[in-house]
Protein backbone atom coordinates (compact mmCIF):
# COMPACT_ATOMS: atom_id res chain seq x y z
CA UNK A 1 0.00 0.00 0.00
CA UNK A 2 1.08 2.98 -0.86
CA UNK A 3 0.13 6.06 1.36
CA UNK A 4 1.42 10.09 0.87
CA UNK A 5 1.45 10.15 5.43
CA UNK A 6 3.51 8.09 7.79
CA UNK A 7 1.46 5.14 8.22
CA UNK A 8 0.40 4.67 12.34
CA UNK A 9 2.99 3.20 14.76
CA UNK A 10 2.52 -0.78 13.05
CA UNK A 11 5.80 -1.16 13.20
CA UNK A 12 7.28 -4.68 12.97
CA UNK A 13 11.21 -3.93 13.40
CA UNK A 14 12.51 -1.14 15.36
CA UNK A 15 13.51 2.16 14.59
CA UNK A 16 17.40 3.96 15.85
CA UNK A 17 17.74 7.42 15.66
CA UNK A 18 20.87 8.15 12.60
CA UNK A 19 21.84 10.87 11.54
CA UNK A 20 24.41 10.29 7.85
CA UNK A 21 24.50 11.31 4.33
CA UNK A 22 22.35 8.98 1.56
CA UNK A 23 22.04 9.39 -2.16
CA UNK A 24 19.36 8.44 -4.25
CA UNK A 25 18.29 8.64 -8.14
CA UNK A 26 15.40 7.11 -9.96
CA UNK A 27 13.74 7.81 -13.26
CA UNK A 28 12.97 11.65 -12.91
CA UNK A 29 15.74 12.23 -9.95
CA UNK A 30 19.02 11.91 -10.73
CA UNK A 31 21.84 13.29 -7.93
CA UNK A 32 19.38 13.28 -4.95
CA UNK A 33 20.90 14.26 -1.26
CA UNK A 34 19.75 13.70 2.06
CA UNK A 35 20.17 13.39 5.55
CA UNK A 36 19.28 8.92 6.60
CA UNK A 37 16.97 9.07 9.67
CA UNK A 38 15.62 6.58 11.78
CA UNK A 39 17.24 3.44 10.52
CA UNK A 40 15.38 -0.25 10.78
CA UNK A 41 16.07 -3.38 9.14
CA UNK A 42 13.60 -3.16 6.37
CA UNK A 43 13.48 0.70 5.68
CA UNK A 44 14.28 4.71 6.76
CA UNK A 45 13.40 8.08 6.71
CA UNK A 46 14.86 10.36 4.66
CA UNK A 47 15.33 14.05 5.12
CA UNK A 48 16.10 16.29 1.88
CA UNK A 49 15.33 19.38 -0.32
CA UNK A 50 14.71 16.55 -3.24
CA UNK A 51 10.87 16.15 -3.71
CA UNK A 52 10.35 12.49 -3.88
CA UNK A 53 6.58 11.15 -4.42
CA UNK A 54 4.96 8.07 -2.59
CA UNK A 55 5.23 5.20 -4.82
CA UNK A 56 8.63 6.20 -6.70
CA UNK A 57 11.06 3.64 -7.01
CA UNK A 58 14.60 4.86 -6.08
CA UNK A 59 18.31 3.89 -5.79
CA UNK A 60 19.56 4.21 -2.87
CA UNK A 61 23.12 4.40 -1.48
CA UNK A 62 23.41 4.47 2.20
CA UNK A 63 26.45 6.29 3.03
CA UNK A 64 27.09 4.05 6.86
CA UNK A 65 29.81 5.91 9.52
CA UNK A 66 33.48 3.97 8.97
CA UNK A 67 32.76 2.25 5.87
CA UNK A 68 34.44 3.49 2.33
CA UNK A 69 31.76 2.08 -0.16
CA UNK A 70 28.05 2.99 0.43
CA UNK A 71 25.63 0.14 0.76
CA UNK A 72 23.36 0.47 -2.03
CA UNK A 73 19.51 -0.88 -2.26
CA UNK A 74 16.34 -0.51 -4.45
CA UNK A 75 13.78 1.36 -2.25
CA UNK A 76 10.03 2.41 -2.26
CA UNK A 77 8.90 5.34 -1.57
CA UNK A 78 6.01 4.76 1.28
CA UNK A 79 5.49 8.38 2.10
CA UNK A 80 6.14 11.81 1.82
CA UNK A 81 5.41 14.93 3.42
CA UNK A 82 7.30 18.21 2.60
CA UNK A 83 11.30 17.29 2.74
CA UNK A 84 10.93 13.77 4.31
CA UNK A 85 9.77 10.75 3.02
CA UNK A 86 9.88 7.35 3.99
CA UNK A 87 11.40 4.23 2.14
CA UNK A 88 11.40 0.46 2.24
CA UNK A 89 14.41 -1.62 1.27
CA UNK A 90 13.14 -4.11 -1.63
CA UNK A 91 16.05 -5.50 -2.86
CA UNK A 92 19.60 -5.79 -1.02
CA UNK A 93 21.90 -8.35 -2.01
CA UNK A 94 23.01 -10.35 0.69
CA UNK A 95 26.37 -8.53 1.46
CA UNK A 96 24.37 -5.58 2.43
CA UNK A 97 21.77 -7.42 4.64
CA UNK A 98 25.00 -8.62 6.69
CA UNK A 99 26.09 -5.00 6.54
CA UNK A 100 23.30 -3.24 7.82
CA UNK A 101 22.19 -6.16 10.26
CA UNK A 102 26.32 -5.32 11.62
CA UNK A 103 25.72 -1.83 11.50
CA UNK A 104 21.95 -1.79 13.52
CA UNK A 105 23.58 -4.12 16.16
CA UNK A 106 26.56 -1.92 16.51
CA UNK A 107 24.36 1.12 17.40
CA UNK A 108 21.50 -1.36 19.73
CA UNK A 109 24.55 -3.14 21.62
CA UNK A 110 27.21 -0.01 20.99
CA UNK A 111 29.25 -2.13 24.02
CA UNK A 112 28.59 -5.47 22.62
CA UNK A 113 32.20 -5.55 20.95
CA UNK A 114 34.04 -3.87 23.99
CA UNK A 115 36.53 -5.92 26.22
CA UNK A 116 35.72 -5.00 29.73
CA UNK A 117 38.79 -4.61 32.01
CA UNK A 118 39.15 -5.82 35.82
Amino acid sequence: MVTSEPPDEKRQHRRFSVQFRSSFSSVNIIGGEGVLADLSVRGCRIESRIAVKAGTELQLKIHLPYEPVPLGTVAAVRWSRGETFGVEFTDIKDEGWKRLGRFITSVEWPDAGATSCP
